[in-house]
């Protein structure tokens, strides 16, 4: 049996999965049988054209970055409070997963954010098709879960779920040190509750059934100027497994 968490090439610098929240994750179930759900991943080692939906409010990049194993390089290119751009897989036509009940689902990302003190309009997570996710110093999307900074609050963020505009927002659950590796991720356990988690070890606060949304949801990220500096977030990877089997009915 292989170990999906055996990462030789780095395992030692934090590099790979957090072990704690992927325990259990039928991985390699998922990877080889689509009867038991499906999954979205992406290290980075290159970018086609049209993977990701890329939306500049006046400013900003997302392109491959120079870095061992390849990195994306979400840049605001701007100074301005709320350029920047939002990054968002596949296209405006469609979103790739929805949570109901009996479904499972993780997400983790491993990320940088440079320029910590004033850090970006932030978000990254799974939300529904919005290309301006961020607006006006608000997440505008109606539908979404993840991590965001959207008030300038230094290094903390904050843990967020909404359904149809129905939010739940854990301040300061979260923090980063400046130009440092971490990851953030999360478990979404059927429309029950949602387990946050930073380099593995679960948040305080678990969202529930009430802010889970229930409409189709796609990989996230923004990264917007707060009106100060110009924010870089650096993405190594982001990994999505949903755990959807055939014999399992849901409903919402």
């Amino acid at each position: 049996m292989s170990n999906f968490f055996a990462k030789p090439a780095g395992q030692e610098r934090n590099r790979g999965f957090s072990r704690e929240m992927w325990l259990n994750c039928p991985r390699e179930e998922i990877r080889i049988d689509r009867s038991v759900g499906y999954y979205f991943e992406d290290d980075f080692s290159d970018l086609p054209t049209g993977r990701y939906t890329v939306t500049q409010a006046t400013n900003g990049t997302f392109a491959l970055d120079d870095a061992d194993g390849g990195v994306a390089l979400a840049d605001c290119a701007s100074s301005t409070n709320g350029q920047g751009v939002t990054v968002q897989l596949g296209g405006a036509g469609g979103a790739f997963l929805t949570p109901a009940a009996g479904k499972k689902i993780w997400f983790e990302a491993r990320l940088k954010i440079v320029d910590a003190a004033t850090p970006p309009e932030f978000f990254i997570g799974l939300s529904e098709i919005d290309t301006t996710l961020i607006s006006t110093g608000a997440n505008s999307s109606a539908n979404h879960i993840g991590f965001e900074n959207v008030a300038v609050s230094g290094v903390a963020l904050t843990t967020v779920s909404e359904k149809a505009g129905a939010r739940n927002a854990n301040a300061g659950e979260s923090t980063f040190t400046d130009d440092a590796w971490t990851k953030l991720g999360f478990y979404v356990n059927g429309v029950t509750n949602i387990t946050f988690y930073q380099n593995g070890v679960a948040l305080a606060s678990k969202n529930v059934a009430a802010n889970i949304p229930v409409v189709g949801l796609t990989p996230s990220l923004v990264c917007q100027s707060n009106g100060t500096t110009d924010p870089v977030v650096h993405l190594d990877w982001w990994e999505v497994y949903v755990e959807d089997r055939d014999d399992v009915t849901h409903s919402t």
